[in-house]
């Protein structure tokens, strides 16, 4: 923090520790997107676990620190594309002549089951679920953490009751 105090963060220990846990937590919410056709999780649950690590950096570092990570234009950006990457996934499906919304039009053979390729369109319909989660979550955190609070009104009569 060098000794700044117009910087919120939380000191030098909590603020170096989460530089060194960032790096794992987004490795680890980058998996949990990638292989949740196979396991437990998926676009959501990464999500989460994305925008957690933005958001420890965040609370860590303070409000300076957390923008220099991922800026809300650049998580706008990615939310934007994340919800872009869904619907021309979903809608593909729609364009085959016996074609539904969500349809997997990738085929997969036998021989990829239980490989990272081997859901069709569920992984990537997941990255599309990951980048909209992870990016919406922490600018919900961001913008919440920027309201101020609403003073109290005082009763104009001066009434306890």
């Amino acid at each position: 923090m060098n000794g700044n105090p117009s910087n919120n963060g939380m000191g030098e220990i909590v603020e170096t520790v989460a530089r060194w846990l960032r790096g794992f937590i987004l490795v680890y919410g980058i998996s949990v997107v990638l292989y949740g056709h196979l396991s437990p999780g998926g676009g959501f649950e990464g999500g989460v676990v994305i925008a957690c690590g933005f958001i420890l950096l965040t609370l860590a570092g303070g409000e300076q620190q957390g923008q220099r990570f991922f800026s809300r234009r650049m998580a706008l950006g990615f939310g934007s594309a994340g919800l872009l990457i869904f619907l021309v996934l979903a809608l593909i499906g729609m364009g085959r002549a016996d074609g539904a919304f969500l349809q997997n039009v990738i085929g997969t053979s036998d021989q990829a089951w239980f490989t990272l390729f081997s859901g069709g369109l569920i992984p990537l319909l997941n990255i599309g679920i990951g980048l909209l989660v992870a990016s919406l979550l922490f600018l919900v955190f961001t913008l919440l953490a920027t309201v101020g609070t609403a003073p109290e009104k005082e009763d104009p009569e001066g009434d306890d009751s």
